[in-house]
């Protein structure tokens, strides 16, 4: 017999009807459960009473139709959950306090003590100068330094690299945003052009040693592995090693760096843009010891983990689904010391900091078994 495709998709509508009728419904009857909920002070997840319906309604199924239901209804229960704490929760004070201090945020600061990693003309200060109209920069040999100086009040806000488009993720940045009660209030991405500087009167042909920070040098691999005849020597920072050349006797030693640090420290430009593409950015965050809100808010980020086992991850997107909100960027880090178990790190598109998003986070601060709120500020794009 010959399938009448017009006539099986009619049967669809008629079934997808009747399914958005009960659906309607069963909204219907969860907002009457929302106020017995309200009313008695029960919490609203309930895991035996949504592991049984699951049961129930599996009972007898085979393993594929079993697996669509079980899916079906776990997105189900995260819809009528957040349809609950709407109804019934507040965010949580840490929250609400946030939420407070965005109706009635006060400008982004000019000026600023600001505490940098390397030393001035490296790419962490021109991030600096770009978020700040006067800052005063202080420059420490490492990114932990960089958090100490803050959380101990040294300085107000700190500039660390996060992200670069070519080489990925700057590690250290990320551990050190889960140990330090450090949180982003503001982020710049930054075009980087790597340039090779060298002394005065040095052509490339006499270079035998080349310094820079590993990640400037993983962004420029390609150039690297075309002369791999010259030794890479890895440096703190893309900046000290312009200033290192500048400092040794040697002719035959240059650095990757900005182009900006030639003037700075006295150096000829011998090569330009050696980065492996032309399209290659750097996220900077700007740090400080305690949460501050500012106006234009773009992006939020935070982290969390979650227990090991199937659908703990779908079920944390799904809430985000859910409520709208769009996530940009989800990396997962392995937890130092634990045997498999990782981190999340996320981003997420927000304008503002509403109860929406506050309500969220409320939640799963109150539900995995870590989350922390790591900001909500402005990105800031230069061209």
């Amino acid at each position: 017999m010959e399938l009448d495709l017009q006539k099986i998709r009619n049967d669809i509508n008629n079934v997808d009807d009747n399914i958005i009728s009960l659906y309607k419904k069963r909204l219907s009857l969860c907002d009457m459960v929302a106020e017995y909920k309200r009313n008695s002070g029960k919490a609203v997840l309930d895991s035996s009473r949504e592991d049984s319906i699951i049961k129930r309604l599996t009972e007898g199924l085979n393993e594929n139709d079993s697996y669509a239901v079980s899916g079906l209804y776990k997105r189900i229960f995260e819809i009528s959950r957040s349809r609950q704490y709407e109804k019934i929760a507040s965010p949580d004070p840490f929250f609400y306090e946030l939420m407070q201090k965005s109706l009635n945020a006060a400008p982004f600061p000019k000026k600023a003590a600001v505490a940098c990693q390397g030393v001035d003309g490296a790419y962490s200060s021109i991030a600096c100068k770009i978020l700040f109209e006067e800052p005063s920069a202080l420059y420490f040999e490492s990114f932990e330094s960089v958090f100490k100086g803050v959380t101990s009040g040294l300085c107000q806000y700190g500039i660390l690299p996060f992200e670069n488009s070519i080489y990925g993720s700057v590690s250290e940045v990320y551990e050190m945003l889960s140990r330090f009660e450090g949180y982003v209030v503001r982020s710049v991405k930054l075009p980087i052009h790597h340039a090779l500087l060298a002394k005065n009167g040095t052509s490339f042909s006499d270079i035998n040693e080349i310094c820079s920070h590993r990640q400037a040098i993983g962004q420029c691999s390609k150039f690297l592995g075309e002369n791999k005849k010259i030794k890479v020597t890895v440096c703190e920072n893309t900046a000290a090693a312009a200033r290192m050349v500048a400092e040794s006797e040697r002719h035959d030693i240059a650095a990757v760096c900005s182009e900006t640090c030639a003037e700075k420290y006295g150096l000829s430009v011998l090569k330009k843009d050696l980065q492996n593409s032309s399209v290659n950015y750097t996220m900077f965050y700007c740090i400080s010891k305690e949460p501050e809100i500012y106006p234009e808010i773009t992006k939020s980020a935070f982290m969390f983990n979650i227990k090991n086992q199937a659908g703990s991850l779908e079920n944390v997107l799904s809430r985000f689904s859910a409520a709208g909100i769009n996530l940009t960027k989800i990396e997962s880090r392995p937890i130092p010391g634990k045997d498999f178990e990782f981190m999340f790190y996320a981003e997420a598109d927000i304008s503002g900091l509403d109860e929406k998003n506050c309500l969220l986070f409320s939640q799963l601060k109150k539900e995995l078994d870590f989350f922390k709120f790591i900001g909500a500020y402005r990105e800031i794009t230069v061209d």
